[in-house]
């Protein structure tokens, strides 16, 4: 140690709509620490230094990773910064049109409202062949021209785009650099450093809508390294990508579209590891926050990328991005009756502030959390976060009798369960949406609930999609900033080739290969913190002669003594296993053209001991037992035995109904379930033999 700082302190941190989630990793020691407080919506740095304090003097961190949902906000309430959009002359259309979809298929009129307004995007002449030819020069005082004009308009943040600028960058460069001299801040770039790939719209739609968050991200980080710097704060702060991976706040700041899906995609990279070690390679993971509940697939212990992402209709983001569904269905979900006179819960969320009406700060509406305290599911003088002494089962009652039961005619109690219910079957719907649809049986998986609220749910998940089990981890209320500590550090690059297979020139693919891997490479070691090594990883997209949409061809090379070795014989098998996967079937005697190039650089960080979570040795069932209380199930009061879950040993076996609760989340065990404590301290939830 020098200065103070423990190198080997890591903190991960996860700012989610309710709470700020914390969980503190100290490498050299093995020992951690976990936090929650509440987050303070509109100022995110107050729940985020709050949280780091707990631990102690924050000039004595190492290192911070960071989870954060503020670019996933910003695209979703549409609250992203002015752009405007420079391109080339006949293209200025290109984000509305899209692919001539429309939000509603059969309508006779669309909605859409693009990021950038028309009167913001303007076309400069110019014009790069397919080939990478010039036939067009920029003209850079155009360039400043448009730009200036932009400024005055009151843009924030500059997009350039200019058609086939992927085959050859030159004209896009230029521009850039022409910009830059009349441009009143850091918050431009131009689509070839963002996504030199073809297909011009969604090259475009990637690199307005990284424009359209430039400023609210890079607002929101330097907010949060002013409020370190005040700390003495000299570790290194880095932001996980939705990939999964780690990068330094710099690049978050040049490339924040790369944030989109950061916080759930932390979440989903700590239930793999834990799933996966606890012998569950097949899960679907289930994040319940106070806003949203995302699910993701995890087959075989691999999270399932996607090339490809639509955050909302129209907004397209091609940036390799962890798989994730999301719905309005949080613990904050506002549940009322619609003028149809049908029960809705959500999407509409009353978040951290003022939050449910038992919390006491002002709401009126219920919430989800509101009927699982009336219900008794929640401890209402145990309440997690730390914040609150108690919360109030009177003012929840009241909230759920006025705008619930007395408009539906029931009992304040049915009404309740009706809200949970109807919840439950949103998340469920979610769960089909990424199992069933995609011809995965459930009952071959395992639920891994984790969030603030998702245990509470963990029967319902169960029984209404028919998942053979539930794995609960020790800490679910702080799985998302545990998936910060244990991530890696991950770059991505892509480049269009548009090369034949049949004849292809392999030597200069091998050097474009190298190339890239070294370029990806460099980004991952300036990242700072410590991995055990750098693996790249190759793949190809591909398809047949003729077609248009292509398939992820995953090579079998790396690079070993400054080469690939790659050939067409080997690129040619991993394209024909990759087609038989997706389709079932070749077309013998059909050429195969490559597409792009994809390149990833992924920096191992030393394998975290998920035994050090382990239920510490000596303690008891019975030392963990912490009285009864009644539980409503199913249209009656059960006695549910309640038990300190953290005290519980490895291998205690628990008959529901129960309620396991910790300081960050409650375990609700029904009737007709089981749960027993594995060696790492997670609880598996089953159905009770017959």
């Amino acid at each position: 140690m020098s200065n103070g700082i423990n190198k080997g302190a890591i903190v991960g941190v996860d700012v989610g709509g309710t709470f700020t989630d914390l969980f503190h990793y100290d490498e050299v020691r093995g020992s951690f620490r976990t936090a929650k407080v509440p987050s303070n919506r509109g100022d995110e740095a107050v729940g985020f230094l709050a949280g780091l304090q707990s631990f102690g003097p924050v000039a004595e961190l190492g290192s911070i990773v960071h989870g954060t949902t503020v670019g996933t906000n910003a695209l979703l309430e549409r609250k992203g910064a002015k752009v405007g959009l420079i391109t080339t002359a006949g293209f200025r259309d290109v984000l509305e049109m899209r692919r001539r979809d429309r939000r509603h298929t059969w309508g006779l009129w669309g909605d859409f409202v693009p990021v950038v307004d028309r009167d913001m995007r303007l076309e400069v002449a110019e014009r790069t062949l397919a080939d990478g030819t010039i036939r067009t020069e920029i003209d850079p005082e155009e360039v400043r021209a448009a730009a200036r004009k932009l400024a005055d308009q009151g843009a924030e943040a500059l997009a350039i785009v200019f058609i086939n600028a992927y085959a050859n960058p030159a004209n896009e460069l230029a521009a850039l650099e022409a910009a830059r001299e009349v441009w009143p801040n850091a918050n431009l770039e131009c689509s070839s450093r963002i996504l030199p790939e073809i297909r011009e719209f969604e090259r475009t739609s990637t690199t307005a809508l990284n424009a359209y968050l430039q400023p609210v991200v890079g607002s929101y980080l330097a907010k949060l390294d002013n409020v370190l710097a005040g700390e003495g704060f000299g570790g290194r702060f880095h932001i996980v990508q939705s990939n999964g991976g780690v990068m330094s706040t710099d690049t978050a700041r040049r490339l924040p579209v790369r944030t989109a899906l950061s916080g759930p995609a932390a979440g989903v990279i700590a239930a793999a590891a834990i799933s996966k070690a606890a012998g569950f390679p097949n899960v679907i993971t289930g994040d319940l926050g106070g806003t949203s509940f995302d699910v993701s697939l995890v087959v075989e212990g691999q999270t399932m990328l996607a090339a490809q992402t639509t955050i909302d209709f129209g907004l397209v983001v091609r940036t390799p991005m962890i798989e994730i569904t999301t719905i309005g269905a949080g613990g904050g979900s506002i549940a009322g009756v619609d003028p149809g006179g049908m029960l809705q819960v959500g999407p509409e969320s009353a978040g951290s502030r003022p939050g449910p009406v038992c919390y006491g700060q002002g709401n009126t509406r219920p919430t989800l959390t509101d009927a699982n305290v009336l219900l008794g599911r929640i401890n209402a003088e145990r309440p997690i976060g730390g914040k609150l002494a108690r919360l109030d089962v009177d003012a929840a009652r009241a909230a759920i009798a006025t705008h619930v039961a007395e408009p539906l005619g029931l009992d304040v109690m049915a009404a309740a369960e009706a809200v949970v219910r109807i919840a439950n079957s949103k998340m469920a719907g979610a769960i089909r949406l990424v199992s069933i649809e995609r011809g995965h049986d459930p009952a071959k998986f395992a639920a891994v609930p984790f969030g603030g609220g998702g245990a509470l749910h963990v029967g319902a998940l169960i029984k209404e999609v028919g998942l053979k089990a539930a794995l609960v981890p020790r800490f679910p209320g702080v799985t998302s900033a545990l998936g910060c500590v244990i991530a890696d550090i991950r770059h991505d690059q892509v480049q269009t080739v548009n090369l034949p297979l049949v004849g292809i020139d392999a030597r200069s693919l091998d050097r474009r290969m190298v190339e890239e891997a070294t370029a990806a490479r460099a980004v991952v070691q300036s990242a700072g913190l410590s991995v055990e090594r750098i693996d790249l990883v190759f793949e190809l997209d591909m398809h047949y002669i003729g077609q248009t949409h292509t398939v992820a061809v995953p090579l079998p090379v790396s690079v070993q003594d400054g080469t690939t070795g790659i050939d067409e014989a080997t690129i040619r098998a991993a394209f024909e296993r990759a087609y038989q996967a997706s389709f079932s079937r070749l077309l013998p005697g059909v050429g195969a053209k490559i597409v792009n190039l994809r390149t990833a650089a992924i920096g191992r960080r030393p394998h975290f001991d998920l035994s050090a979570l382990a239920p510490a040795a000596g303690t008891t069932v019975g030392g963990a037992y912490a009285g009864s209380r009644p539980v409503w199930f199913d249209g009656a009061w059960h006695e549910a035995a309640v038990y300190n879950r953290l005290d519980l040993p490895a291998d205690a076996v628990i008959q529901g109904p129960a309620i396991l609760e910790q300081p960050d989340a409650t375990t609700v065990i029904d009737p007709d379930l089981s749960a027993r404590v594995d060696r790492f301290g997670n609880v598996i939830v089953e159905r009770n033999a017959r």
